[in-house]
């Protein structure tokens, strides 16, 4: 069992996915696990995602899992303090989801890839635990890191964005919208959490009479960004 720090790519698959994308990462289901107010109780419940991607012996690795990171020799999912010890101590597992600072980790076995999202809000601790087929979310990152195209309906490629962030559509009387994308295959995306092939999305825009574009970059963040860069 190996331990590590989600990467940046990673913590995109640390909350609930569509069925889509499901499917093309290999989601199993995802545990849940909370300590209590007073940080030293212990609850946890399992959702099934996809049932055909669970082999026989998941859940005794799970249980095993689970136990190991509980106890013993690893032991940092044991209470609120010894998680908040454990987290703290990987500054860069830190990151932010819906204003909160959270923290996510990676443990892998032969087959499979469990992500680890650990919450300390006040006066409480949680941790969901994300269970996927690691050759599919693997290959599924691999493939999202080229990014999302975007063409015209004449399949001309206007522009690319990284998977996970967003566009704006301005509407044929100047209405303007941004939608969050994730990438699903080379032919398919999702647009604010609706499935489309990238021609009948082109298609569906030109016939409205909307223009879609990436989302503006921040002047603050451009201005950083090329601070980096020099």
């Amino acid at each position: 069992m190996e331990i590590r720090p989600l990467t940046q790519e990673e913590r995109k698959y640390t909350c609930p996915q569509s069925m889509q994308l499901q499917g093309q990462t290999g989601s199993i289901g995802r545990l849940q696990g909370d300590f209590g107010i007073g940080g030293t109780e212990y609850s946890q419940s399992w959702t099934d995602y996809r049932g055909r991607y669970k082999p026989d012996d998941f859940e005794s690795e799970l249980d095993g899992i689970t136990n190991a990171l509980r106890s013993g020799e690893c032991g940092w999912l044991a209470d609120r303090n010894t998680m908040k010890a454990y987290v703290t101590a990987y500054p860069e597992s830190a990151f932010q989801e819906n204003h909160n600072k959270e923290y996510g980790f990676r443990v892998d076995t032969d087959r499979h890839a469990y992500l680890i999202r650990c919450s300390l809000p006040a006066n409480s601790a949680r941790f969901n635990c994300y269970c996927y087929v690691s050759e599919y979310l693997d290959k599924h990152m691999e493939n999202a890191a080229k990014g999302i195209r975007f063409i015209s309906s004449g399949y001309k490629e206007l522009f690319r964005i990284p998977d996970g962030e967003k566009i704006t559509v301005t509407s044929a009387w100047g209405e303007k919208k941004e939608h969050t994308c994730r990438y699903i295959d080379e032919y398919h995306t999702e647009v604010g959490g609706h499935l489309y092939h990238i021609c009948e999305f082109a298609e569906r825009m030109e016939q409205n009479g909307a223009v879609y574009e990436p989302k503006a970059e921040k002047p603050q963040k451009a201005k950083e960004d090329r601070n980096q860069e020099r």
